[in-house]
């Protein structure tokens, strides 16, 4: 279902790059921002591993320093059949973890301090097969896919408001007020919906990542206690928001920032209740 969703949301945000292309009146400059965004992403994508723990300031652990969290990252990887991956951590009270790697043979997890100190054995297990079902369903592939055209509407709409306000945007005819109005439209709307689109993708993969992993290791209870303890701990000890934050904050298990009212609408994270819930009805064989 999960995947079925996925597949429906990146073809809603294809249309609505297609669709502005249209409303601009050709395919011409559109072709030339999407692969300006896909080479930037492109870029992104390959190097999202050095990226994300640079910016998370996560630092690489032997077995010998951190026998216990290897043990477990192993069992699980052999569980779910890739190989291995690099095991960091971070040095943050904040309790949280993620992944990262352009494919399961060049991939690597990360935990903080505070998720070591709070939750137990079979807690950080079910996290770590969480985690470990992002690298399996390559999750930071369709992250990225995603983002190149999200990337490229905002970059086409971004381009179209300055074309606008030099005059750039009235020909071709469109100098009519219906015309306006569509041009309007795009700048303004066409940027949100592609947010709200992506965001929606990223709940979707936090939701199929959580179901891999309780299924890999037979254990959803334990995933769902995580999870309510993260969200506890987080609130507790979030994370400052930044623009250095804001940019890793998907790729953790649980929102890193404090919720804020309105602000869960745009969050990359489904509700923990809701995560919770759908985890519990797994355990007791109930459908979702």
């Amino acid at each position: 279902m999960n995947n079925m969703k996925t597949l429906f949301l990146f073809s809603l945000l294809t249309a609505l790059l297609v669709a502005i292309g249209w409303v601009i009146g050709g395919f011409g400059g559109m072709v030339v921002f999407l692969v300006i965004g896909a080479v930037m992403n492109f870029g992104s994508y390959w190097f999202s591993d050095k990226l994300a723990l640079r910016m998370a300031g996560a630092k690489e652990v032997s077995r010998e320093e951190e026998p216990n969290l290897h043990n477990s990252v192993e069992e699980v990887a052999n569980l779910a059949g890739i190989p291995k991956p690099r095991v960091y951590i971070v040095n943050n009270d904040m309790p949280n973890a993620f992944a990262t790697g352009r494919n399961p043979k060049h991939a690597a997890v990360a935990v903080t301090t505070g998720i070591m100190r709070l939750l137990n054995e079979r807690e950080l297990r079910a996290v770590m097969a969480h985690e470990l079902g992002h690298i399996k369903n390559r999750d930071i592939l369709i992250q990225s896919v995603v983002a190149t055209v999200a990337g490229a509407i905002t970059m086409i709409a971004w381009m179209l408001q300055w074309s606008m306000i030099f005059g750039g945007g009235r020909r071709d005819g469109r100098d009519n007020p219906m015309g306006i109005i569509a041009l309007l439209a795009t700048v303004i709307l066409a940027p949100i919906a592609a947010s709200l689109i992506r965001m929606a993708i990223s709940r979707s993969r936090e939701f199929e990542a959580d179901a891999t992993g309780a299924r890999m290791v037979h254990d959803p209870d334990a995933l769902a206690s995580a999870l309510l303890r993260l969200q506890q701990g987080v609130q507790a000890n979030p994370l400052p928001v930044n623009s250095a934050t804001q940019a890793t904050a998907h790729m953790y298990i649980v929102n890193p920032f404090r919720a804020q009212g309105m602000a869960n609408l745009f969050s990359t994270h489904p509700p923990v209740e809701e995560r919770v819930r759908r985890l519990q009805a797994m355990a007791t064989g109930m459908p979702l």
